[in-house]
């Protein structure tokens, strides 16, 4: 049976407001939820950019059945490993078997403010492999040094940490990483029903769950959810590489002038109104591969959609 989920949109509502909207997707029958890891919104009319660890830590004890999972967090030049490590191992504690922590190799909008570098992808993987190194090494509890090409860490020992090690799945949309995530990670994590990654992942031996998030906007009529969309999250409209390259929400703002209202629907968005709309975007997603799927509500209306969830949209994947 498939799992569906649920989005809280890290960039969109602060950290009371994306509690509450946990609890309501818990309530609604969701079977997981994801959360955004980042430092900026993408634009600044998204308006918010809570720490997400601070942030679990309210969910976790705000829901009971619930799993959550990261979606994803850089670990390699914003947040030195240890650091995320003591992190994850904490939320994870408080979770129980309900966490799961994504990874990936990060967007220059939230790893540059520390004035570091930002290297080209093959860097940034690099970097990334050696993080989890450093991090499943501190999740043993056990004390660890370790020095390496990129990460120094000198006799640092996690005293809160987990029996086992976390779940830990990783962001892919090519070939290269998709490969490295299924030799090193349990499970994989992408956006929109792209059948590459899956092939990829599956190719090189990955047998874990495979995670996508769709993106949309449930409103009164069509018309509605366009404006919602250009007005809050134009962003899922800029093509290439630019979401990982731009370094500021200023800088998006100017790419997303220029795009269009009806390059909206085009990019993969759901704006129809029509519950089977949202079934079928779903199950396009299931059938590229995917296990777990999850929806993002974009803008204010976050009850609306999933109350339309609730009664129309879960109950066709019982």
């Amino acid at each position: 049976m498939p799992q569906l989920g649920y989005t809280l949109s890290s960039e969109e509502f602060g950290p009371e407001r994306l509690v509450e909207i946990a609890q309501r997707a818990e309530e609604a029958g969701f079977d997981f939820l994801s959360i955004s890891d980042h430092f900026h919104p993408w634009v600044s009319e998204q308006g918010e950019s809570p720490f997400v660890w601070s942030t679990l830590g309210g969910i976790a004890t705000a829901t009971d059945e619930i799993e959550v999972g990261v979606g994803v967090t850089c670990p390699t030049i914003r947040i030195h490993p240890v650091n995320v490590a003591h992190a994850v191992a904490t939320v994870d504690e408080m979770f129980g078997d309900r966490f799961t922590f994504g990874v990936g190799t990060g967007e220059n909008l939230n790893e540059h403010v520390t004035g570091e570098r930002w290297p080209e992808h093959d860097v940034r993987l690099e970097m990334l492999d050696e993080a989890m190194d450093v991090m499943r090494s501190l999740w043993t509890g056990e004390t660890t040094s370790h020095h390496g090409k990129h990460y120094t860490v000198e006799n640092a020992r996690l005293y809160t940490c987990p029996d086992e090690q976390p779940t830990t799945i990783g962001s892919a949309f090519g070939p290269q990483t998709a490969e490295w995530v299924a030799e090193t990670l349990d499970g994989l994590w992408c956006s929109g029903p792209k059948e590459g990654p899956v092939e990829a992942y599956e190719g090189a031996g990955g047998d874990g769950p495979k995670y996508t998030q769709l993106h949309g906007c449930y409103a009164d009529s069509e018309e509605e959810a366009i404006e919602m969309i250009y007005e809050k999250w134009p962003n899922g409209s800029i093509p290439g590489e630019l979401g990982q390259e731009l370094p500021t929400p200023a800088h998006f703002e100017q790419a997303a002038q220029m795009v269009e209202k009806e390059d909206i629907a085009e990019a993969g968005t759901t704006t129809e109104p029509d519950p089977q709309a949202h079934i079928d975007s779903i199950q396009q997603a299931l059938d590229a591969g995917y296990d777990h799927v999850y929806f993002h509500q974009i803008g204010e209306e976050q009850e609306k959609a999933i109350d339309m969830y609730e009664e129309e949209v879960l109950p066709s994947f019982d």
